[in-house]
């Protein structure tokens, strides 16, 4: 098992759980104490958990306002990111224009898109500029929008706006800090909110990616409801009860198997 999916898994755990022991750990991902000692200290010195006698324990964020920076986020349900993105990339095809918005199960769909051919792509994302720059084809054209940064490395605000209004665009692809039926999807970054529902009018479908922790959460500023969506992407880690609120509210719902 690699480093990251280790870090992924040890957040996972902690976070479920509020707080998790060394040996129970260890025991859990099959690897020695000493690896797990380890990769806590890692995570710890990330700021992404508190590192205490013989384990570690998680740090909360519960405010509305609250904006986990993009490497903390990027740990977070890899696995079920991973195979959101999948799903995702299936509805990009070659010669498609398409918006790629901040955050890291976003990234995760960059990576796949940066192997289809002809794609014309327009982002706010910093690092998922970056990523295609260095690993796109030739034959891409991307467009990387300007404005104030968030700690999700994202370019939001009037230019980032400005940016995006004149494009038309085949699909758009959004993550979001939280979804629920009364609080929609939500940002807490009250510019980034503005700046996702500007895109999203300007798409031909919205396609929004959440994986199953996203559901009840709600930020401090929705940018779309439920039913903008015209494609929402989850894995099965979602309970019944809440499918059957998207499902009823969602044109069409995806259900990834992790």
């Amino acid at each position: 098992m690699l480093a990251a999916q280790r870090h992924s898994l040890i957040l996972q755990e902690i976070q479920q759980r509020n707080a998790a022991r060394i040996s129970e750990l260890a025991e859990t991902l099959d690897v020695s104490e000493m690896t797990v000692r380890r990769d806590i200290e890692v995570l710890a010195e990330q700021g992404l958990i508190d590192k205490v006698h013989g384990g570690a324990t998680a740090i909360a964020q519960k405010s509305t306002v609250v904006e986990p920076p993009f490497q903390s986020k990027s740990l977070r349900e890899q696995i079920a990111k991973d195979a959101i993105a999948t799903r995702a990339a299936r509805e990009i095809h070659p010669g498609d224009s398409i918006a790629l918005m901040g955050g890291s199960s976003v990234f995760a769909v960059a990576k796949l898109a940066a192997k289809i051919p002809r794609l014309t792509i327009v982002t706010n994302s910093l690092p998922v500029s970056d990523l295609l720059n260095r690993d796109g084809l030739s034959d891409q054209t991307v467009i990387l929008a300007g404005g104030l940064r968030t700690p999700t490395d994202s370019f939001v605000g009037a230019i980032a706006v400005d940016a995006f209004r004149s494009l038309n665009l085949d699909l758009v692809f959004m993550g979001t800090h939280g979804m629920d039926i009364n609080g929609g999807y939500s940002s807490p970054n009250l510019l980034e909110a503005e700046t996702n529902r500007a895109v999203r009018q300007k798409a031909r479908r919205l396609i929004m990616l959440a994986d199953h922790t996203k559901w009840g959460e709600v930020g401090f500023s929705t940018f779309a409801n439920l039913s903008d969506a015209d494609l929402l992407i989850t894995d099965d880690g979602i309970s019944a009860e809440a499918l059957n609120t998207l499902r009823a509210h969602v044109s069409e719902v995806a259900v990834v198997e992790t």
